[in-house]
């Protein structure tokens, strides 16, 4: 899929970027478990649509306005998980980046320079 699959190597790329984000902020293990969970559903969702539209494309080579509607479908589908996964990703990590923004060092000088 990584060899024959554009798409493929963007989700590698996040992938990638998950992982390296996770360790960074030092995730911890109940989060890693979902972030888990949100990478792993895309990839899925990618295979599967990888493997639908090879078989579509063996059954129905020739230009066929269901076979293309079904891929848009399959397609689709990705999509919407990587925005589901996206949304997830999102959610666990604000806490972590958000974290050191509200350090009490800094919430006391922003206080200070206000006055």
């Amino acid at each position: 899929m990584l060899r024959h699959e554009h798409n493929a190597w963007v989700h590698f790329a996040a992938t990638v970027l998950i992982i390296v984000a996770g360790v960074a902020f030092e995730v911890n293990s109940s989060d890693w478990r979902w972030l888990i969970a949100a990478v792993l559903w895309v990839w899925f969702a990618e295979a599967m649509n990888t493997a639908f539209e090879h078989i579509c494309d063996v059954v129905s080579p020739g230009n066929n306005e269901s076979v293309r509607i079904a891929k848009d479908v399959a397609a689709g589908a990705v999509l919407i998980s990587a925005i589901g996964a996206v949304i997830l990703g999102a959610l666990i990590m604000m806490p972590y980046i958000a974290a050191p923004v509200s350090m009490p060092a800094l919430d006391f000088a922003l206080c200070r320079a206000a006055l």
